[in-house]
């Protein structure tokens, strides 16, 4: 499966045996080392070589929610994908080592985005960014509890003692997340923005860390603080790396009667037919949201949607009138991916094109 399959392409470090993309060489192994802790290991964020604790954490999150509800559909694969999440996990284990301190980042973006390099040949700084008691950074700190809270309940039936590790130090960095509150913006905002400054505000990464650790522990005072943080008048219909809100009304709608309005009000937003829709469509049926990097919003959506469906399987949605069925979410979250596959079989295509019409430019003599 290529998406799992993408993961070994990000890692850092030294590269396990299992390795399947073997054109990757170890890298990055000193990360850390200036400041005597080891940050080796975890993912490169994109296509450069800096690694960000907050979307890398939620990655995990995400990574770790598919495959408690998917992964017996995964096959095989679900090997693959376990040895993703842990990689991960692993990494955050290192960066959540010394108490009320998190390690969020390793990499000058600035430096790292002028020099194009593979991450084997890389040799710009390594620079770590950390928040602490005294310059606390909530959202990735939350980011980070959720993280390992949802991968303890991923990787339980086969890692049990690993689960519980991962648990202890979820309850541990929520902990330091809600006690110490206040934006990574302002404590290490020179190295995180303007690539991922947190614009959402922090309340939605501690509701979404509470949530987890309730599903987590069942424990009833994180979803009283979940619940607490439910009260904001505007929801967006939105889900990632930056802002948690529709995740959290579909984690939480079996749960609670305020959250499934919440996540009665997302269907009710993004279904085409609905006279309270506020997203925003292509001609040819792709969710556009403003902004760059468009493909992260109808995946991320469509993901909301086939989980709320398997939530609530026999739910109409009411939405004035129109009531969309789970078969429609279903139908609707399809379409995306379809849409989304056309999308990138139509630059595969061009790519090939144009790599056509180098190798022919390069071939002409003037």
């Amino acid at each position: 499966m290529k998406s799992i399959l993408f993961f070994e392409g990000q890692r850092s470090g030294k590269l396990p045996s299992t390795q399947r993309m073997t054109w990757r060489k170890d890298s990055a192994l000193q990360d850390g080392h200036d400041i005597r802790v080891d940050l080796t290991g975890g993912y490169y964020d994109a296509g450069d070589n800096v690694k960000y604790g907050f979307p890398m954490a939620y990655t995990m999150t995400v990574l770790a929610w598919s495959m408690i509800e998917f992964g017996e559909y995964l096959g095989p694969e679900f090997r693959h994908a376990a040895e993703a999440l842990r990689w991960g996990t692993d990494y955050l284990l290192k960066a959540t080592a010394e108490p009320n301190k998190i390690y969020v980042q390793v990499g000058d973006a600035n430096a790292d985005h002028n020099c194009w390099e593979r991450p084997e040949d890389m040799d710009t700084v390594r620079t770590v960014a950390w928040v602490d008691a005294q310059h606390p950074g909530s959202e990735v700190a939350a980011e980070t509890a959720a993280a390992l809270a949802a991968a303890s309940i991923a990787l339980r039936s086969s890692q049990s003692a690993y689960a519980d590790q991962l648990l202890q130090r979820s309850i541990q960095v929520f902990d330091f997340a809600n006690k110490y509150r206040g934006s990574y913006n302002d404590s290490v905002g020179k190295l995180v923005c303007p690539f991922y400054c947190d614009f959402s505000g922090y309340e939605d990464e501690l509701t979404w860390g509470a949530a987890w650790l309730f599903k987590a522990t069942k424990d009833a005072k994180y979803f009283q603080f979940a619940e607490s943080g439910g009260q904001k008048p505007i929801w967006p219909a939105e889900f990632g790396w930056d802002d948690k809100h529709a995740g959290i009304s579909v984690l939480l709608s079996k749960d609670s009667s305020e959250y499934f309005k919440k996540a009665e009000d997302l269907v009710c937003n993004i279904v085409p037919e609905s006279p309270r829709i506020t997203m925003k469509y292509s001609p040819g049926g792709l969710m556009i949201k403003p902004g760059g990097c468009n493909m992260q919003h109808p995946t991320s959506i469509a993901f909301l949607l086939l989980v709320l469906s398997r939530y609530h399987p026999k739910q109409n949605f009411n939405c004035n009138g129109v009531q969309p069925t789970p078969s429609r979410l279903i139908q609707i979250a399809k379409s995306q991916i379809s849409a989304v596959e056309e999308i990138k079989d139509i630059q595969t295509q061009q790519g090939k094109l144009q790599n056509v019409e180098w190798k022919n430019h390069k071939n002409v003599s003037v």
